[in-house]
């Protein structure tokens, strides 16, 4: 009977591994798995707070709130870097959301000065 279960255990496993993964990236599970991370290290920072308190027993809700706030934290993080463009053509629909930041640094002039220059996509379309 023990050699007809680690049978279908290691068949169940086989399987799994040979099956290919079909998972596509979109912008729901990005911000999901940031929340679902920032939770657990708000969760994580909460309880480190406690070794600091007098009474950790009585500051339980501190581990709450650090996980409430990992996962607003969390959330803005996934929402702000799913969205690439001010505008969105695809497909024949427009689509608005808020525009990824990104910093760049260029050498402003031959002094050795280097600038810090922050550029943001307005339009994005496939044509």
């Amino acid at each position: 009977m023990n050699r007809l279960k680690r049978s279908a255990v290691v068949a169940v496993t086989l399987l799994f591994i040979a099956t290919p993964c079909l998972a596509e990236e979109n912008a729901f599970k990005t911000v999901f798995m940031d929340a679902f991370y920032g939770g657990l290290t708000g969760a994580l920072v909460g309880g480190a707070v406690l070794a600091f308190t007098a009474h950790p027993g009585r500051h339980l809700d501190y581990i709450g709130y650090g996980a409430a706030g990992g996962v607003l934290v969390g959330a803005a993080y996934g929402a702000v870097t799913t969205t690439r463009s001010l505008a969105e053509l695809e497909n024949g629909k427009v689509r608005f959301a808020l525009p990824t930041i990104i910093p760049e640094f260029r050498d402003a002039n031959s002094k050795g000065q280097t600038s810090i220059v922050a550029t943001a996509e307005l339009f994005r379309g496939r044509f």
